[in-house]
């Protein structure tokens, strides 16, 4: 996931399809390739909505559970494919990192650059996983900012709460993503992934509609809820870099 395409300020049919343009395009995995429609599996049914922790709060929990998965990539991994076909993982962790400084900008309601990505594991060498998480501290104090999740934020004016719960999405799968390149495990924070199939279930349908969101893959009776929230965003839960 981009993030949300503020510099524009479009509106209408057209920019909403740059704003999921951008927003999923990290989600474009190996198996994020569209199922013919006759074949997808019908929709499933989001989490039964209840009180929310505070977006801050999810955050700083879905680092916690990221920082052990980034910090033990070693030099030679970062070349290794990734369920996000368009990324290596160098790639994926510039993308994350770049996603991670740019949410905090819109915590603040202010307009965030997503025209390019820097290449910051290349400027920060060997520090890159001390300065991440240094950022993902600034991401999680952003929003907790008083006001951070009310309103409306980025170019499209979406609902704040919307928008903080996109980069947890990012921080929360990609982490996964990470994991599964590099073959290490990873468990999500608690509370995430309900809060993540909701958002998946409110925006998947218009996602896969502009061919952002890859159709739900089906998954086994019993599959985990980080197995379903993959499996909805187009992932194969059993991904391996072959």
């Amino acid at each position: 996931m981009n993030g949300l395409n503020s510099t524009n300020g479009i509106n209408g049919t057209n920019g909403m399809q740059d704003i999921l343009d951008d927003t999923y395009s990290g989600y474009r995995g190996e198996s994020a390739r569209p199922a013919p429609r006759e074949l997808a599996e019908p929709p499933r049914t989001a989490p039964s909505a209840h009180p929310s922790s505070p977006i801050s709060v999810l955050l700083a929990a879905a680092a916690e559970a990221a920082l052990p998965v980034l910090r033990a990539v070693r030099d030679d991994q970062l070349a290794r494919p990734t369920p996000c076909a368009e990324y290596d993982v160098r790639a994926l962790l510039n993308h994350l990192f770049h996603v991670v400084v740019a949410f905090q900008t819109l915590a603040a309601k202010k307009d965030a650059d997503f025209s390019r990505t820097p290449d910051r594991l290349g400027e920060y060498g060997t520090q890159w996983p001390e300065r991440f998480a240094a950022e993902t501290a600034r991401l999680v104090e952003a929003w907790a900012a008083p006001g951070a999740e009310d309103g409306l934020t980025g170019g499209m004016n979406l609902p704040a709460r919307t928008v903080g719960a996109m980069v947890l999405l990012d921080l929360t799968v990609h982490s996964w993503d990470v994991a599964r390149a590099t073959g290490q495990p990873y468990v999500p924070a608690d509370g995430c992934v309900a809060e993540l199939r909701a958002l998946v279930a409110q925006m998947g349908p218009t996602a896969r509609k502009m061919n952002v969101f890859a159709e739900p893959l089906p998954v086994p009776p019993g599959a985990g809820d980080l197995d379903v929230l993959l499996a909805e965003t187009g992932r194969d839960p059993q991904w391996t870099a072959g």
